[in-house]
């Protein structure tokens, strides 16, 4: 009798095991992977925004209040203002690149003095929210502080109008806290064509848009290839001595717009042990103008460029704030959560996503590159 009650209750207890592992594996979300490593974006243009509506005043912007509805800054007043604190905590972001940018229109005119106010603009959002954000500039730092509760804040640079073809300028950026920048944005420098030129050229990389890459890498600075064009892509990835970003670029064999990545440098970009991290503009992730893009389309480009190259060389880079037209289901930076969903839960021909996978897509892969680019630089210097 008592080797029966011993039995009984054993598989009463294996019972509980068991409905407790499966009950486990059936309610992990894909989303739970932003709760074990931090979602990190490559590109937000939110600082544009704080220029063009309030000239850098931050006293009239409420970052922390829930923006989705305001009459200044919600989505029918403004189709290109996608982000404030509440819903970058909603998307569970955990790190975050702010984007100097400055118009091509500042070319050869006051480029260098508008990127700095937009730096500033960053560093001084970034002060006002200290519980919420912080400045970073090592890999290091970035899941500390996360962990912290504070989304790790970082700077990049959007094109190279805003070097004035200034090795000097390129430096003081670095020195400032930019951690990368895009070649080029929609217009060519005198050193790098930017993707406008489609399949033709005017300058390539010039030898001295050679040396801008190889003093970023001296420097530690991420060089980005988001804008640049098909041929520049090909020219940086051949010149060199670190891993290249690609700060919100997409797949072109999906959708043939030139600011996004043909194959063949898919295939560059994994033996430079790079990152493509997928962006969410409805012009760049569907080209059939006949229908609406959806999060599905984003998926695709997610998954296509996790088959040709590997699941180790893609992350996000969603261009909110950069952009007036975003897929149905991705409106703005509280729906992250839903895209790790919908990858976890796979249909039929989509590669399936594991735990592991989905954290590296959210920020793994791209701490790896960051902390390519900082050995790199540290090896380029002791050589010399």
């Amino acid at each position: 009798m008592v080797y029966i009650n011993v039995a009984v209750c054993l598989s009463v207890l294996l019972l509980m095991i068991g409905l407790s592992v499966g009950l486990s594996v059936n309610t992990f979300k894909g989303r739970d992977v932003l709760n074990s490593v931090p979602l990190i974006d490559g590109h937000n243009d939110l600082p544009e925004n704080l220029y063009e509506k309030l000239s850098n005043n931050l006293s009239g912007f409420h970052f922390e209040d829930d923006l989705s509805n305001d009459d200044a800054w919600g989505r029918t007043a403004c189709p290109v203002c996608h982000t404030d604190l509440h819903r970058l905590i909603a998307g569970k972001v955990g790190g975050q690149f702010w984007v100097a940018y400055t118009g091509c229109e500042s070319q050869y005119k006051d480029a260098v003095q508008r990127t700095l106010r937009q730096i500033d603009v960053i560093k001084r959002l970034i002060d006002r929210y200290p519980t919420n954000l912080q400045l970073v500039t090592v890999a290091a730092d970035i899941e500390t502080t996360w962990r912290n509760g504070r989304i790790a804040s970082m700077i990049g640079i959007e094109g190279g109008q805003s070097l004035e073809s200034s090795l000097a300028v390129l430096r003081l950026y670095y020195e400032l806290g930019v951690r990368y920048m895009t070649l080029t944005h929609t217009c060519n420098t005198p050193w790098a064509d930017a993707s406008s030129v489609n399949d033709g050229s005017v300058y390539n990389l010039t030898e001295f848009g050679k040396k801008i890459v190889l003093e970023m890498n001296r420097i530690g600075m991420m060089v980005d290839l988001a804008h640049v064009s098909h041929n520049v892509m090909r020219d940086v990835l051949a010149v060199t001595r670190a891993p290249i970003i690609f700060s919100h670029s997409s797949a072109f064999s999906i959708c043939q717009n030139y600011r996004n990545v043909p194959d063949d440098v898919l295939h560059s970009v994994k033996e430079n042990k790079g990152i493509v991290m997928v962006n969410f503009y409805s012009g760049f992730v569907n080209c059939n103008s006949s229908r609406n893009a959806t999060l599905q389309d984003v998926v695709d480009h997610i998954n296509y460029i996790r088959n040709l190259i590997g699941v180790d060389y893609v992350g996000i880079g969603a261009d909110y704030d950069g952009v007036n037209s975003l897929p149905v289901g991705l409106e703005d930076v509280s729906k992250y959560p839903d895209l790790f969903d919908r990858l976890y839960d796979s249909r039929e021909g989509e590669p399936t996503w594991t735990k592991e996978d989905l954290e590296k897509l959210a920020g793994r892969n791209f701490i790896r590159v960051f902390q390519m680019v900082e050995t790199a630089s540290i090896k380029i210097i002791e050589d010399r």
